[in-house]
């Protein structure tokens, strides 16, 4: 039987001790089987077992191995289109609800760390960079949309302010958020997986979902055993393959790219990023970065199309970083790594249900840390028949991309060079 490591990740060599878990095998009888081990599928068994249900959750690899424990670690609010988007798109109910949730993922993850005790350095402040003036133009509209909802913890950065809380001199401009932060990715899966266990549900590792039984009483089967359940929740996301194909037609998987330094040591360290921020630009392919408990820089940036690993992930990523920060070229990259996200046409999460008992939720659009911990609330509460949250998630409009599977990827990448090119001349 296949057995799946974590990638070679800073996060993976960091990640604190946890106990093996076992792999399904014979017959296992549960209310809600939970398909993926990541940040939708933990959120949603947490929520479950506090309201009572018995969970069972399956998991193809480890717990957190797709981009829950991969990604730039860094909490930031709203979606990957933000509420104006959405409101010009949506009817003024459904946008005022779904305006209303945009704040609530990075509070249930601090309610999560400090409930369970959670030891994932978790750290307040993320900073949005503005590289030009449109920018910096945009992140004074993106207050204002805010603070309409109720969401105050801004300020606004004028080019001296930036310089305070980051030592690169390409910003001219930026907006702070202190509801916003970072944290170690895999730890935190790690840490909501103990207490998924602590409150009586069961996680089994190895265990691929490779085929679902649609019934009254869905059965998911796994290569030597099988779980019949209630309800089913498909939280997969850019790992799940084509377990469930009409979900696979409306998205596509990308991979980002990820590189960690050796330790910078206190003093450089602060020189860089003195509030210990975390930090993303304004771009529309844009580079994000923060520093590590033990004072490393993490680094990324950059998207591939149809979630290929790039033969040289430092060469792609490691001029990035020089050009924001030119003083680390001597400073050796320690982890570099790729892992792949979920996007859709619209860039907003797809949600909703198959039949009467399969639930789903994905497409993130790399932009999922908050969401997803917001998306296994909403879905518990749909089991629970309070569907009106969930409703107003899965009433937003999705589209299949241009071509169908097969030019997907070509037409996503011809989109990406133009969103490039506006990015290199400021447009």
């Amino acid at each position: 039987m296949a057995n799946t490591p974590y990638p070679q990740s800073y996060y993976a060599a960091s990640a604190n001790a946890v106990p093996p878990r076992p792999t399904l095998q014979g017959e296992v009888e549960t209310d809600v089987c939970v398909i993926g081990a990541g940040y939708t599928g933990l959120s949603s068994a947490l929520f479950l077992l506090e309201n009572g249900f018995r969970v069972t959750v399956l998991e193809a690899a480890k717990v957190g191995f797709g981009a829950s424990g991969r990604n730039g670690g860094q909490i930031v609010n709203s979606y990957s289109r933000d509420i104006d988007v959405i409101e010009r798109s949506v009817g003024p109910k459904q946008a005022q609800l779904l305006g209303q949730m945009a704040f609530e993922g990075g509070k249930i993850i601090r309610e999560r760390v400090a409930k369970y005790q959670i030891q994932c350095d978790l750290k307040d402040g993320g900073v949005f960079a503005a590289l030009n003036s449109k920018h910096m133009g945009h992140l004074e509209s993106q207050k204002r949309l805010w603070e309409r909802y109720g969401h105050t913890q801004l300020e606004l950065l004028d080019e001296r302010r930036i310089r305070e809380v980051v030592a690169c001199d390409n910003y001219v401009g930026g907006l702070l958020d202190m509801s916003g932060g970072h944290i170690h990715p895999l730890n935190l899966a790690l840490g909501e997986a103990a207490a998924v266990e602590s409150l009586g549900g069961t996680i089994y590792e190895q265990s691929a979902a490779v085929r679902i039984e649609r019934s009254a009483n869905p059965v998911v089967h796994t290569a030597e055993g099988r779980v019949r359940a209630k309800f089913i929740i498909v939280a997969g996301n850019a790992y799940l393959g084509n377990l469930v194909p009409e979900l696979a037609a409306k998205s596509m998987p990308c991979g980002t790219q990820v590189i960690t330094t050796a330790p910078l040591g206190d003093e450089l360290a602060k020189t860089l990023l003195p509030q210990d921020y975390c930090v993303e630009d304004c771009n529309y392919l844009l580079d994000y970065y923060r520093l590590t408990s033990d004072k490393r820089l993490i680094f990324g940036g950059g998207v591939v199309y149809g979630a290929r690993d790039p033969a040289n992930i430092e060469a792609i990523i490691r001029p990035k970083m020089l050009k924001a920060f030119p003083q680390l070229k001597d400073v050796k990259i320690d982890y570099a790594w790729t892992g792949n996200f979920l996007l859709t046409l619209s860039r907003l999460p797809q949600v909703g249900r198959l039949g009467d008992n399969i639930y789903y939720s994905q497409g993130c659009s790399g932009h999922g840390v908050t969401y997803t911990h917001l998306a296994g609330k909403v879905l518990a509460e749909a089991l629970r028949g309070q569907a009106e949250r969930f409703d107003a998630f899965a009433d937003l409009p999705h589209y299949p991309f241009p071509g169908g599977q097969l030019l997907r990827t070509p037409f996503a990448a011809l989109g990406a060079w133009y969103y490039g090119l506006r990015d290199k001349f400021g447009m």
